[in-house]
């Protein structure tokens, strides 16, 4: 596969999270609060089980267990999983199974809940999205939530600039990936968007009924060492060349302190949810 095609999130890629545990736990986003109200609210009362593919660190494990959930957790890394052992240690309704979700041996028709936190898209969908489907008790919830970002306008002489360096050390090795304008909330409702998200173009092409997308707006400020750190957690770009990922970083971090210091971006969080 030349480099014209590649584009740093193939499936092989999807256990390097295992390498960078604290750093991931540390500086990548929470998710908002009220996204996690919604998925709560729509499940109703009385003690649930659920199942969570990806867990990472346990970022949207937290607020299910604190709910009074039983979670079981898929996690395909081996220090990922220790990590969140010790994290939840206390907790008796979780429990963690270190297998990629595909290979995953779980009860059919057992969960009530089955959620994915920025992970789904690491999931073979044309497995994972009938699995799930089956793994869930009828009238259970997926719910399939990440972040992205609205990327800034041409124009900007802050985006101007970050845009120049990631053209030179980015796009150089990624040539055949799309610039990105900036995205409104319908761009996160197209059909493309949910298949370059998740990998599926709909969850109704698999049975699920009452499928529904809703949108959170956040605005998050970061020193230029703190976004380095959150780019050094991307799969695209820990998968640069070793000389392009230091240039890149190197650029980027002296255009955010030549610009004052702080990097204020502009995130959607996406919660894209269907029944069984």
């Amino acid at each position: 596969m030349g480099a014209e095609c590649i584009t740093g999130w193939e499936h092989e890629k999807r256990a390097h999270f295992d390498e960078i545990v604290e750093n991931y736990d540390r500086i990548r986003p929470d998710y908002p609060d009220r996204l996690f109200a919604d998925v709560l609210g729509s499940m109703g009362s009385g003690r649930k089980k659920a199942l969570e593919i990806g867990p990472g660190t346990g970022k949207a494990t937290a607020p299910f267990l604190r709910a009074g959930y039983d979670v079981t957790a898929v996690e395909i890394g081996e220090n990922m999983a220790e990590f969140l052992r010790d994290r939840f240690r206390e907790q008796r309704d979780f429990r963690v199974i270190v297998s990629a979700f595909e290979d995953a041996e779980l009860d059919e028709g057992g969960y009530d809940l089955i959620y994915a936190g920025s992970a789904f898209h690491w999931v073979n969908a044309e497995i994972g999205c009938p699995k799930a489907y089956r793994l869930l008790k009828g009238g259970g919830l997926i719910a399939l939530f990440r972040y992205n970002l609205a990327v800034w306008p041409d124009g900007d002489e802050f985006a101007d600039e970050i845009h120049a360096v990631r053209e030179k050390y980015y796009f150089s090795y990624y040539p055949s990936k799309e610039r990105s304008g900036r995205r409104s909330h319908g761009d996160f409702a197209k059909p493309s968007e949910i298949l370059n998200n998740y990998g599926f173009e709909d969850l109704r092409g698999y049975g699920y009924k009452e499928v529904s997308l809703k949108l959170y707006d956040e605005t998050l400020t970061f020193t230029a060492d703190e976004y380095i750190a959150i780019l050094d957690t991307l799969a695209d770009h820990r998968s640069l060349p070793e000389d392009n990922r230091a240039a890149l970083y190197a650029g980027i971090r002296e255009v955010i302190l030549r610009h004052g210091g702080l990097h204020s971006l502009d995130y959607i969080f996406q919660l894209y949810t269907g029944r069984k």
